[in-house]
């Protein structure tokens, strides 16, 4: 009896200890919780990388064209190759070009995705840059990222308008009668409703993207290295087309770029100023071939309308300025700009018979 009560008196001991044990006890801290996941990764669809690829394909072989024609299908080959592009295509694929060379900016990248982080934040900015594409031109780093587009697109102009240059006075040059070229230069072309034609349909064809070239600007865009580009700063006020290209690639940077984004990629690349510019240059182009007969006027068409008018609407793509319609005018140091059908016929005749009077 004795030990039984010994033994209940030990265990309630016992309970007491590790009741006192248990109150002294550090609680055990609550789980924290989960780190939020990872912003998306920079991503832009192979759509854009393929629209980027037309201008870049294009302006490369235009850029191709030279001064000196030694015989009268040379410059008919030239109109060929500066024909040869769709407007709308040609502007659009500027635009996505613009975008892949915006990513080529780690400051603009890295400012854009601190807004990834909060996937709230993210979406929300992702909502404003489709409805209003200025926003991103406001984003981190946007004027670096427009310097990028204004340098690497502004060589392209410089190079189209040395070219132009080259060519127009190769148009006088090669009416003198020094020139040994002039014996075929001053004979007026055999097929010129054909050769007209032949441009025209050229326009109408749609461009195929290069494969190579696509598979490029796609691994530069989403790895945000790859392009040999100038670094350089522009501040704003920005042309629409930078605009949009700094909106395609900010969406690009907050992962909002993908393959189930190409309704907001595709619509980002349409700038109605840059397709305007590009479609009365081929109006200017036609004029100037219908109203052109002897080889060196075919050489002035494709200096003027061709060269020098890829260079002008380039600039005016990347350069704050009044949109003007390609210029038709000949020797003249501020040529007089004719942005109506009605006026593009006259204004090429008279190009022409201004080519003519200096022969």
């Amino acid at each position: 009896m004795l030990e039984a009560h010994f033994r209940r008196g030990l265990s309630l001991a016992a309970i007491a200890a590790v009741s006192v044990l248990a109150a002294c006890a550090t609680p055990e801290p609550e789980p924290a919780p989960p780190p939020p996941p990872p912003p998306p990764a920079v991503s832009l669809n192979d759509g854009v990388a393929e629209a980027a690829s037309i201008y870049v394909a294009f302006m490369r072989e235009a850029g191709t064209i030279k001064a000196g024609f030694d015989t009268a299908e040379a410059i008919q080959a030239a109109i060929r190759k500066g024909a040869s592009y769709e407007p709308a295509q040609l502007s659009r694929g500027m635009i996505a070009y613009g975008s892949i060379l915006a990513l080529q900016s780690p400051e603009f990248v890295q400012g854009v995705r601190t807004y990834a982080v909060d996937p709230a934040i993210r979406q929300e900015m992702v909502a404003r840059i489709i409805a209003d594409p200025a926003t991103a031109a406001t984003l981190p780093g946007a004027d670096a990222a427009a310097g990028l587009i204004i340098e690497a697109i502004g060589r392209d102009s410089a190079t189209m308008l040395a070219i132009a240059e080259a060519v127009e006075e190769d148009a006088y040059t090669i009416q003198a009668r020094s020139d040994p070229r002039r014996r075929w230069a001053v004979v007026n072309i055999a097929d010129r409703d054909d050769r007209l034609q032949n441009a025209k349909a050229l326009s109408a064809v749609q461009m195929l993207p290069s494969a190579d070239e696509s598979a490029r600007l796609f691994a530069a865009a989403n790895s945000g290295s790859g392009l040999e580009v100038t670094p350089a700063r522009a501040g704003p006020p920005y042309t629409p087309a930078v605009v949009r290209s700094l909106a395609l690639a900010a969406l690009a940077a907050l992962g909002a770029g993908g393959e189930d984004a190409r309704a907001n990629t595709e619509a980002l690349t349409v700038e109605q100023n840059s397709e305007f510019c590009l479609n009365m240059s081929k109006l200017m182009l036609f004029q100037c071939l219908a109203a052109s007969r002897p080889s060196y006027e075919d050489m002035f068409c494709v200096g003027r309308h061709v060269a020098r008018d890829l260079a002008t609407c380039t600039a005016q793509n990347i350069k704050p300025a009044p949109l003007a319609s390609p210029t038709t005018e000949v020797a003249s140091e501020a040529p007089v700009q004719t942005p109506v059908a009605a006026g593009a016929a006259a204004a090429s005749v008279s190009a022409t018979a201004a080519l003519n009077s200096d022969g």
